[in-house]
């Protein structure tokens, strides 16, 4: 009876570990796209070169500026 209570407890502790990692990255695309959303509302000249932009908002994201 306590090797199964075990074994649950290692299951979910794996699925949940999995859950965390697998959605690990998606605050950063949301920041990243928010970022773009922003620059493009607030510069005078739009942007041209959208990867420019997005290499530019990861970079500030990354420095936490």
């Amino acid at each position: 009876m306590l090797n199964k209570k075990n074994i649950l407890i290692i299951i979910f502790i794996i699925l949940g570990m999995y859950f965390i990692m697998s959605f690990n990255d998606h605050n950063f695309k949301r920041a990243v796209d928010a970022c773009l959303a922003g620059s493009q509302k607030l510069s005078e000249s739009k942007i041209t070169d959208l990867d420019k932009a997005k290499k530019f908002c990861e970079n500030q994201i990354k420095k936490g500026n």
